[in-house]
């Protein structure tokens, strides 16, 4: 019986990441507590138990009186997601490189094959989870005990908003998601080659992709907001 309750519990954390992710839940909403028991099987100490440890990674807000919420997106989030991607994932790839084992090389390389058949197959959700899959593998690799929460965190709102990024229907962002895969592959072969200058390139370089998406999913169409840039970017359209 208990590990029947550890399994549904599991099961619940996993379900729910996926659907924050994924925007199933839409950033802000508030949760449920009583329909979320009964869809997952489970009472509501231990949901409260699930919802604690999603707050502490950055799913969701927890408020006194009010429960859980989705972690918003606001304008404000955004701009510091904006400010500190950059910097995390440069820092956290040019580790990668210096530390990755054979191991995680091959997962990363199983991961990366995984999302070119999300990209073969228009699922716009395999493709955002691939993505960030691939990006928390390289986490990993960094091995980094005060980096790895906040590429966890960054990776919350990156995989929400790549959401819009990898929908086949957004046709003008089709030469964008190509590069973007190829940067994987590129990302491979520095970090198998321990290149730890070459893997901070390319991880700015991949960021800088990210940059219109980011100012695509926050601005309707014709309507440009100062987001800032990244540290040593040029001034772009949009920027001030």
């Amino acid at each position: 019986m208990e590990v029947d309750s550890r399994s549904k519990k599991s099961i619940c954390a996993e379900d729910l990441r996926r659907r924050v992710l994924t925007q199933a839940l839409e950033p802000g909403v508030y949760l449920d507590e009583t329909e979320l028991a009964e869809s997952y099987g489970i009472s509501r100490p231990p949901l409260r138990e699930v919802l604690r440890q999603l707050a502490g990674e950055g799913y969701v807000v927890l408020h006194e009186n009010r429960g859980a919420q989705v972690a918003p997106m606001t304008h404000k989030t955004l701009r510091n997601f904006f400010v500190a991607a950059p910097m995390i994932y440069a820092a956290t790839t040019r580790l990668a490189a210096e530390h990755a084992t054979p191991a995680q090389i091959a997962r990363l390389k199983e991961c990366q094959w995984a999302f070119r058949q999300a990209i073969k197959n228009g699922d716009a959700a395999e493709r955002a989870l691939g993505n960030e899959r691939f990006h928390s593998i390289i986490g990993e690799m960094a091995d980094n005990e005060y980096l790895m929460p906040s590429l966890k965190r960054l990776l919350i709102d990156h995989t929400r908003i790549g959401m819009t990024f990898y929908n086949p229907r957004r046709l003008e962002l089709a030469e964008q998601r190509d590069l973007a895969a190829d940067q994987h592959d590129q990302f491979i072969a520095l970090i198998e080659a321990g290149d730890a200058d070459g893997a901070a390139e390319i991880a700015v370089a991949h960021w800088e992709l990210s940059r219109a998406q980011i100012e695509s999913f926050v601005t309707p169409v014709s309507i440009t907001i100062p987001l800032g840039r990244a540290p040593g970017a040029q001034e772009t359209r949009g920027a001030s």
